[in-house]
């Protein structure tokens, strides 16, 4: 798997400038979370947790001042489920009476849930005066996720996309964002699940795509969720950087879902299901009903059990000590779990037929529908689903991991620091979004609906809508449109349909200040933008209009100069139909404003004067768009993010929380230090190498303190702080260290001496080679001189002397004497023949015979055969002329004897090559 995603989908190139790199990915779902990673030389990979797993339950909990994440906190909300918080994503951006927080407040009664009064969202309330909301809670997720990340990777890492179901409305992703940025998170995109593993899907099958669409449906049943996707995969051609490039591309066509179908309310079943039959045996006169910590016990249970039903046609569900120490135990068949979950089976194809509904597609089209989700395990989910495709069920993915490796690979893509395969993506609206605006009639106020975002269109988009009747200030909502394609159970689950209220000011002067009978009105144009993560943004009101200016062919260069400005100041010379994101028009500044002005009536002046003396020959009129900014105040009607103030209170409480592991952490890890040295220096002091090295009385002091803090461990030490401990173990290391010193030193100093040895018979073989080039019969091939051959064999000799002399002397001594032969001093010596001989070898390698002067007879007889040669050439060339080389500019031979010849720098070498490149 690692190697095929490696090969097909990630051609990864590492910017060398850049500190860090990674970037990741974080699935979170309801029940799990998984963690994916991309860093210079792990292409794609899942983070594994403390316990290295690959995928971590989203749980947290609080248990005497300690923090936990994962098993750990399932464990503790086994005996304290009130202490334990999970399933928390579905209560992002809700109030008190949202549907599916009053669902959760059913499923879980243990929790103590207030409203925030505030910000009109919830609170779950842990103590007497401490509460947290959603967003602290999953922030408190994700900075677990992060630092999973960061050890996988082993760097820092700000960059990520996180995962979110598709359903999520705008509110519920603000909120998600928000999370994030209190676990100090950058998020480069959400994407929804279903586009996470559809890119994990298509990019192992970009070779099967082409111009014609494949239609693919992932059926996705999760914990707490079911959505099905219809998505069309297909080539396209893009001209984003000058030319045609052929890109797969990946659609988003059509989606239905249902938020309460998964394997929770399945295991709530079971759940149950277990509850009665125990109460049934009558163990015990207590309910076990109203035993939060027995109903704790049976929903791992019941969760257990149902996965082993997936495969198996029966299993004991059994538990210890479930109520009043009473055990229970019970058989539980596959037709046992199907009968409870009866109802639930009609609601398995419904996601199905309004992906398709959505898609204004038939069945037919279905190339392939593939499972995702754990909740598609069940033998009876696929047994329906199959009769509703009408085809077999594709099980080629990793349901557990597609998405955050879909997820990872759209990091990858939009970080900076890496370059992957380009695949397009175009997801789309699952809640259409409308502007209503009142509008004055014959008839009275009429309220006006103007859909902005239509169902499945596809987003990230630019959209512009024009109002053109409105000539002073008014406002308009932009709201949720009519959702009726979807259950009435699911609209209630969006919650408020009222998005925002815009209200503008400033147009009456916007009007006055563009007015003219050579201006005409375009309307006021709100511009909106839907971006990757699917929120809404308003981006800017202007007013536009079109400005027709007179002007010939023989215009004077005031004129000229007056339209330029016109240009600087806004204007355009074509209409726009439909404008990219604007920007403010630039304020005038003193100088620029008599200017203008001035050029303007200069203009005027010139063309009265020249209509006075001549007629225009030719003509043109010439169309000018201008814009003026209008003020856009926006008040949103949803629940709100955090204030300033809030986010702040927010993350000083998060950030006491981490400062209280961190030190929670440094003691466990201070306590577990002390308490291994000291077993590990008992030990020891029973081995051979250590009884010899040690005297009586050190024994006996050790043994003696590393009892005491032992003993004190065991009693008044259990509580004691980081500090204690660290201080204890520098106490004992201080104790301990001439000990482990000399063992130390009588372990590595037979390695040494054998280095040292190796050393001087490599030096001695050097010696001979260094005297054969010295004292030569040529003096002219010396490479040493006598001082040189003569200081190595001193040294030579002086080193072997002493190694001898200091292996006597210390083999005299009892081993827990303190050491004279150490293995400082044998790296020393071996350190100083080292210097010495590679300073003779430096000297070897660039030795150059000496050059002799030549006798000068021998001189005046070459010069006189050079002469005669050079004669006879020049009698050649009288016929003949030869092209100097381009690249020397000189032909061979230039050179005579005594001149230098000139060698290009380093630079100029680079300079050269880089040009013939």
């Amino acid at each position: 798997m690692k190697i095929a995603w490696g090969i097909i989908c990630c051609t990864i190139w590492m910017f060398s400038y850049c500190e860090s790199l990674a970037v990741m990915s974080v699935d979170l779902g309801s029940e799990w979370m998984k963690v994916g990673i991309v860093s210079p030389g792990v292409p794609m990979e899942i983070a594994l947790n403390k316990e290295s797993k690959r995928k971590t339950p989203a749980v947290i909990s609080f248990r005497d001042n300690m923090r936990l994440f994962g098993e750990d906190a399932q464990t503790v909300g086994i005996r304290f489920p009130k202490n334990a918080y999970m399933y928390l994503l579905d209560l992002l951006g809700k109030d008190i009476d949202h549907p599916l927080v009053k669902l959760y407040r059913e499923r879980f009664p243990y929790y103590d849930i207030v409203e925030d009064k505030d910000r009109g969202t919830i609170l779950f309330k842990h103590d007497t005066d401490v509460y947290y909301s959603p967003e602290e809670l999953i922030a408190q997720l994700l900075g677990k996720a992060k630092e999973f990340a960061e050890q996988g990777a082993r760097q820092r890492i700000k960059e990520c996309v996180i995962t979110v179901p598709g359903y999520f409305n705008q509110v519920e992703r603000k909120a998600l964002l928000q999370a994030a940025q209190l676990a100090d998170l950058k998020v480069l995109q959400l994407i929804n699940d279903y586009t996470a593993v559809a890119i994990n899907y298509g990019i192992f099958r970009i070779k099967d795509f082409n111009e014609t669409a494949q239609y693919v449906m992932f059926y996705d049943m999760g914990a707490t969720s079911t959505t099905a996707a219809l998505v069309s995969y297909q080539t396209v051609k893009t001209k984003e950087r000058g030319y045609v490039e052929t890109h797969p591309q990946l659609s988003i066509i059509g989606v239905g879902f249902d938020r309460t179908l998964g394997g929770l309310e399945i295991q709530l079943r079971l759940q149950k299901h277990l509850a009665e039959k125990f109460n049934k045996v009558k163990k015990t006169k207590n309910d076990v009903f109203k035993n939060p910590r027995a109903m704790a016990k049976l929903f791992k249970e019941a969760g257990r059990v149902k996965n082993i039903l997936s495969a198996n046609a029966e299993h004991y569900a059994q538990v210890e000590g479930l109520l009043d120490e009473e055990d229970f135990k019970v058989l539980v068949t596959r037709e046992d779990l199907e009968n409870l979950i009866e109802d639930l089976f009609e609601r398995v194809g419904k996601p199905v037929e309004q992906a398709l509904k959505t898609a204004h597609l038939t069945k037919d089209i279905i190339g392939q529908v593939v499972l995702v989700g754990a909740g598609t395990r069940v033998r009876k989910v696929q047994e329906i689903l199959q009769k509703v495709v009408g085809q077999d069920l594709a099980k080629n993915l990793n349901t557990d991991e597609a998405a955050t490796l879909g997820a990872v690979y759209k990091a990858a893509d939009l970080s900076t620091g890496f370059q992957v395969k380009k695949f397009l993506t175009k997801d789309a609206v699952l809640y259409p979004i409308q502007v209503v605006f009142e509008r004055e009639t014959p008839e009275g106020v009429r309220q006006v609906k103007r859909t902005l975002f239509g169902l499945m269109n596809p987003y990230p988009q630019k959209k512009i809508i024009t109002f053109n009747k409105y000539t002073t200030d008014f406002s308009f909502e932009v709201n949720y449109a009519d959702l009726d394609y979807l259950p009435r159970n699911e609209i209630a689950s969006v919650g408020g349909l009222n998005l925002s209220e815009v209200s503008l000011s400033g147009v009456a002067d916007a009007f006055k200040k563009n007015s003219g009978d050579n201006i005409e009105t375009k309307g006021i144009k709100a511009h909106f933008a839907m971006d990757e993560s699917g929120i809404l943004n308003l981006i800017n009101v202007e007013l536009v209009v079109e400005k027709t200016v007179i002007e010939s062919e023989e215009e004077g260069t005031f004129s000229k100069l007056g339209s330029t400005i016109s240009k600087l100041f806004g204007g355009e010379e074509k209409p726009v139909v439909e404008e990219p994101e604007a920007t403010q028009k630039p304020e005038e500044t003193p100088e620029e404003k008599p200017v203008k002005e001035q050029s303007k009536n200069e203009t005027e002046s010139d063309n009265k004067n020249a209509t006075q003396k001549e007629p225009p020959k030719d003509v043109k009129p010439k169309i000018i768009t201008l814009k003026e900014p209008i003020e856009a105040a926006e008040k949103f009607l949803t629940i709100g993010k955090l204030t300033k103030k809030q986010f702040e209170e927010s993350l000083d409480k998060l950030g006491k929380l981490d400062k209280t592991e961190r030190e929670f952490n440094r003691r466990a890890t201070a306590l577990n230090n002390l308490e291994s040295f000291v077993i590990d220096v008992q030990n020891k002091l029973f081995e051979d190498d250590f009884v010899a090295a040690a005297t009586e009385d050190e024994v006996k002091k050790i043994k003696e303190s590393c009892s005491e803090v032992s003993d004190w461990l065991y009693e008044d030490g259990s509580d004691a702080d980081a500090d204690t401990y660290e201080k204890k173990l520098e106490t004992l290391r201080t104790l301990t260290n001439d000990l482990f010193s000399r063992v130390w030193e009588h372990n590595e100093r037979p390695e040494a001496l054998n280095a040292l040895t190796l050393s001087l018979n490599h030096s001695s073989h050097f010696l001979t080679t260094a005297k054969n080039l010295t004292k030569t019969t040529n003096p002219e091939k010396d490479v040493f001189t006598d001082v040189e051959v003569e200081s190595l064999e001193k040294l030579i000799k002086e080193t072997g002397e002493w190694k001898e002399k200091m292996i006597d002397e210390q083999n005299k001594l009892k081993k827990y004497e303190p050491i004279k032969l150490t293995v400082r001093s044998i790296v020393d010596k071996m350190g100083a023949l080292d210097r010495e001989v590679k300073y003779l070898l430096n000297k070897m390698k660039l030795w150059r015979p000496k050059k002799v002067d030549k006798p000068k007879e021998e001189v005046e007889k070459k010069e006189a055969e050079k002469t005669d040669e050079e004669d006879a050439k020049a009698s050649e060339e009288e016929a003949t002329v030869e092209t100097p080389d381009p690249a020397t500019n000189s032909t061979e031979g230039d050179l005579k004897e005594g001149d230098e010849e000139i060698q290009p720098t380093k630079s100029e070498k680079s300079e050269t090559t880089h040009t013939e490149l």
